[in-house]
């Protein structure tokens, strides 16, 4: 066979080198002009494809799934460019967020917030602007080497007008959208207990607590023995996986319509535990169940705890006498009890854990914080403070199983190693804890705002509106998508950290006054101070920080939070900040806003964006 084809082809050696092939290619479309004709092959047709780049982050290298992503997008553009469709080949970048902040604390060999903030010894502003101009730099240099990357791939685009979401552009757009969502009474700051990651010192939106930045572990779990105030040898079971939270208990939740059981064991102590659950914590060990009950019938019981003597814990008892360390009834809407795995008692501590807090803002139980950004015991915690909950999780046990060395004392019923499924920081993976802290959030259901249509529908019923007009490739992602919206709690937006977009919100210190800020020519204005300051530099900490407002209110001087956004805000206003007459220039959204959306929806974008965009609320 080889012989037949003889002469019809050439000779290749087995020398070939790819890469310069590549490059002789690369040269070969730009000596001919080709990318240029091809950006420009339709730029008279009537038709438009408005393809909207999801960006990579600026943090390193393109991944092999990065290049694969890209090239999926390039399909699209090249089979909408064949078909004879104007579009914009507009590429993006994120640039803002944790992610950054990551690798840049990586860099510095820096381990924690507060070396950030002592870059330079003792000047906090200069540390915090040295270090925001390193993330700058950063996201910089990496837009610059995924450029030549996705060059190399063959990917035409107009790269000489990338979009950057810390460009000025898109952070004022957020600006703006967040004094629309304030005018309509979205805006609020809130007090909730939120997933946080010790390392970085910031609460974890529920946008980032994603499937995969869950992992499989394996904790000490205790099944815990409280004894019951006027019941002799009388126990309450609880079990936890996540002993560091003990010393915040306020309360034990039971199902009232569920059975339980008191359980003699094999000395003289009985415990209470759900009915389904004797064989799995008892096994053999012990004489038989003493009596049934519903759940109902133990609420309002009181019990002792193993933390009691501890100052902040005594403190929050004498101030809660009646509701403190007390069995109460669950709401199954906040707190489901299962009868599949530990007693079918639930250690209840509103300070650590979001359901905990939840249940307890129902029934008016106390708050007990008990740790602070670093997962460090906060003052008032005796032999605790100080001592960091994550990084030493055996001080709980160590003290509990010493207790229980004490004549007459019994606190543990038995320790065990625990296998679970545990979320953990989506950029440096640290196991994550829950604190109670105040935030910043945007409401999903109230109050209610009218559509153009004049259908009244809350804030997440619109986003659903809109959803329900978008054709999901593959089909299937509609219904994940309503899932999640049906789902989620109000938008937490804010962030304590440094590098990302400057939360627009000043508040007022005297009267608690707030007020959003809807862009540059409004915060000039309004300043009072520090303009002088700000003026030419971008829209970030610390630079931002020194403008001061008036308060309309009271009168006094309003200060910006300190917190910055979260980094979804950045991607989800791109449609708005980025679309421009030759992807570059003023937003096409700014120059047209006699007709609302009417300057992006007459000039790129396709049908399907311009019938989503019209069912929102009117800008």
């Amino acid at each position: 066979m080889a012989n037949k084809f003889k002469g019809y082809f050439d000779e290749v050696g087995g020398g070939v080198d790819f890469i310069e092939l590549e490059r002789e290619t690369l040269r070969r479309w730009e000596k001919k002009g080709i990318v240029k004709k091809y950006l420009e092959k339709n730029k008279t047709s009537k038709k438009y494809f408005s393809f909207l780049d999801g960006p990579i982050t600026a943090n390193n290298p393109m991944a092999v799934h990065h290049a694969w992503g890209r090239t999926y997008k390039d399909l699209y553009q090249r089979y909408k460019n064949m078909r004879g469709y104007r579009q914009r080949f507009q590429n993006g970048f994120d640039c803002q967020g944790l992610w950054v902040e990551v690798e840049v604390e990586k860099e510095l060999g820096l381990k924690n917030k507060r070396e950030i903030e002592n870059l330079v010894i003792g000047e906090r502003d200069e540390s915090l602007a040295r270090f925001v101009e390193l993330c700058k730099e950063r996201a910089n240099k990496f837009a610059g080497i995924q450029t030549e990357q996705s060059i190399r791939l063959g990917y035409f685009m107009d790269w000489e007008n990338s979009y950057y979401t810390m460009s000025d552009e898109n952070n004022y757009m957020i600006w703006h959208y967040l004094k629309k969502c304030h005018e309509r009474g979205f805006i609020y700051k809130g007090r909730d207990s939120v997933p946080w990651c010790p390392r970085c010192g910031t609460a974890i939106s529920q946008h980032e607590m994603l499937t995969e930045d869950y992992k499989e572990v394996v904790h000490e779990s205790i099944y815990l023995e409280l004894p019951l105030e006027g019941r002799k040898r009388e126990f309450l079971l609880v079990w936890t996986t996540t002993p560091w939270t003990l010393p915040a208990n306020v309360a034990v939740a039971v199902d009232e319509e569920a059975e339980y059981v008191l359980v003699k064991g094999l000395g003289n102590d009985n415990f209470w535990v759900g009915s389904g659950l004797v064989e799995k914590i008892f096994g053999k060990e012990h004489l038989g169940v003493v009596k049934e009950v519903k759940g109902k019938e133990l609420v309002g019981l009181k019990y002792r705890f193993p933390f009691d003597d501890l100052p902040g814990v005594r403190e929050t008892r004498e101030a809660n006498p009646k509701s403190f360390h007390k069995v109460v009834a669950t709401d199954s809407r906040i707190m489901p009890i299962t009868t599949e795995e530990g007693t079918g008692l639930v250690h209840t501590a509103t300070g650590a854990g979001t359901e905990d807090f939840q249940l307890g803002k129902k029934l008016g139980l106390a708050v007990l914080p008990v740790i602070e950004e670093d997962a460090r015991y906060m003052e008032g915690f005796g032999f605790l403070s100080g001592q960091n909950a994550k990084e030493k999780p055996e001080i709980i046990l160590d003290f509990l199983k010493k207790e229980d060395e004490k004549e007459g004392v019994d606190w543990v019923f038995k320790i065990e190693k625990y296998k679970h499924r545990y979320p953990a920081c989506w950029r440096c993976k640290t196991e994550l804890v829950w604190r109670v802290v105040d935030e910043w959030y945007i409401k999903m259901d109230l109050p209610e705002l009218r559509l153009r249509s004049g259908k009244i529908v809350t804030y997440r019923q619109a986003m659903m509106e809109v959803a329900k007009k978008i054709k999901w490739i593959p089909g299937f992602g509609l219904k994940r998508e309503l899932d999640w919206l049906s789902n989620m709690h109000d938008w937490l937006i804010s962030k304590k950290r440094y590098w990302g977009l400057a939360l627009p919100i000043w508040v007022c210190e005297k009267c608690g006054h707030f007020e959003v800020v809807g862009g540059l020519e409004e915060l000039k204005s309004k300043a009072i101070e520090g303009w002088s300051e700000f003026q030419g530099k971008s829209p970030h900490r610390p630079w931002v920080d020194k403008v001061k407002i008036r308060c309309e209110k009271c009168g006094d001087v309003m200060s910006r939070i300190p917190e910055v956004g979260n980094p979804w805000l950045d991607a989800g206003i791109v449609a708005f900040s980025t679309i421009a007459e030759g992807n570059r220039g003023e937003p096409l959204y700014k120059k047209d806003k006699k007709n609302g959306r009417g300057g992006i929806r007459r000039t790129l974008l396709p049908r399907a964006s311009r019938d989503s965009l019209r069912t929102g609320f009117t800008a």
